[in-house]
C-alpha cells in the first residue's frame, strides 16, 4: 500500500530445474533467465520453464548476429532491385532488396536476418546505406532516356524511421546523389501507425514537401484502420499478400481488396492501392488482378 494508492503488481517468472549434476549455479541463473524473457515475451504476468531449445535459440541468435555485424564491416551484403509493373504490364519502377550472402551460411533469407538486424540496431545505418545505394542508382538512371521514368522503392524501418535525424538523412541522401526526389518512394510498415501518429504524419509531410513519395507496406496485417488513411499524406498502400494472392478465385479476398483501395483512392492526395507481393509472373494474371480491384500498379517475383 503506497500513502493513499492501493498498488497492484504482476511478475514474470522463469524456472529451471535441476539435480545432482554438472550445472553451476550461473548457468543456471542463465536458464531462468531465458525463461523468463519467454514469459515476458508471451504477455507477461506468466510462468514459463527453461526448455534446451531456448537456449538453442539464443545462441543461434547471438551467432547471427555477430555474423550480420561482420557482413557490415565486410560488405556482404547487396541491394537487388525487384521490377514493379502497372496494370497495363509497362515497368514502372523497382524495389530496393536487401540480400546477403554468407561464406559459410549461403545466401541468408531476409526474414531471418532483417529482425537481428532490428534488434541489434544494425538496421539503421545499413538502411542509410540502402537508401545511398538507391539515390546514386536514380541519379544514374536519370541521365537515361529509357529508364528516367523508372522510380525506386525503399523499405524503411520504424527504428530508422523513428530516428531523430530521419529526415534530414533523406534529404540529404537525395541531394548528394542528385537524384530526383519525385522517383524516389519509402515504404513504411503499418506498424509505424500504432504510437505517436502525429510526429509520424508530420515527418511524412516534411518528406512530401520535397518531392519523395510514400507507401504503407504490407497493410492489412498490422493494427491500423482504414480509418488512419484520412490523415496520412500517401501515395500508395501495399496490400498484404494474404489478401491477394488468391484474389482472382475467393470473392471475399477481392471484395477486401477492392474496399483498401477504394477507401485508399477517396482523398485527393491518394491515387493508388497496390496488390501485394507474390503474384503471379504473367502479365496477363497481373492485368486481371488490377482491373478485379481497381489496382493500377503490381508487384510479383
Amino acid at each position: 500500500m503506497l500513502p493513499g494508492y492501493l498498488h497492484h503488481s504482476t511478475c514474470s517468472i522463469g524456472v529451471t530445474l535441476f539435480a545432482k549434476g554438472p550445472n553451476s549455479v550461473s548457468e543456471l541463473l542463465k536458464q531462468a533467465d531465458l525463461a523468463m524473457y519467454q514469459a515476458k515475451g508471451a504477455g507477461r504476468n506468466a510462468v514459463r520453464f527453461f526448455d534446451p531449445e531456448m537456449q538453442a535459440v539464443a545462441t543461434a541468435n547471438a551467432a547471427l548476429a555477430s555474423d550480420l555485424r561482420q557482413a557490415w564491416r565486410e560488405n556482404q551484403l547487396r541491394v537487388e532491385y525487384q521490377p514493379q509493373v502497372g496494370a497495363d504490364g509497362r515497368m514502372i519502377g523497382v524495389e530496393a532488396l536487401l540480400r546477403w550472402e554468407h561464406p559459410t551460411r549461403g545466401k541468408v533469407h531476409p526474414a531471418d536476418f532483417i529482425p537481428t538486424a532490428e534488434e541489434t540496431s544494425l538496421i539503421v545505418p545499413i538502411g542509410h546505406w540502402v537508401l545511398e545505394q538507391a539515390c546514386a542508382q536514380l541519379a544514374a538512371w536519370a541521365g537515361r532516356p529509357d529508364r528516367a521514368h523508372l522510380s525506386i522503392a525503399v523499405n524503411v524501418s520504424v527504428r530508422q524511421f523513428r530516428h531523430p535525424d530521419f529526415v534530414s538523412e533523406v534529404i540529404a541522401c537525395v541531394r548528394s546523389a542528385g537524384a530526383p526526389p519525385g522517383k524516389l518512394k519509402l515504404e513504411l510498415t503499418e506498424s509505424l501507425l500504432v504510437d505517436g501518429l502525429d510526429l509520424t504524419v508530420a515527418k511524412m509531410s516534411t518528406l512530401k514537401e520535397m518531392g519523395v513519395s510514400l507507401s504503407v507496406d504490407d497493410f492489412g496485417i498490422g493494427y491500423s484502420s482504414l480509418s488512419y488513411l484520412k490523415r496520412l499524406p500517401l501515395d500508395e498502400l501495399k496490400i498484404d499478400r494474404e489478401f491477394v494472392k488468391d484474389i482472382l478465385t475467393d470473392s471475399n479476398d477481392a471484395a477486401i481488396a477492392a474496399t483498401i483501395i477504394g477507401r485508399a483512392t477517396a482523398g485527393p492526395e491518394r491515387d493508388r492501392g497496390r496488390g501485394g507481393d507474390g503474384g503471379a509472373a504473367r502479365v496477363p494474371w497481373r492485368g486481371r488482378a488490377a482491373t478485379a480491384t481497381g489496382a493500377t500498379c503490381i508487384r510479383g517475383r
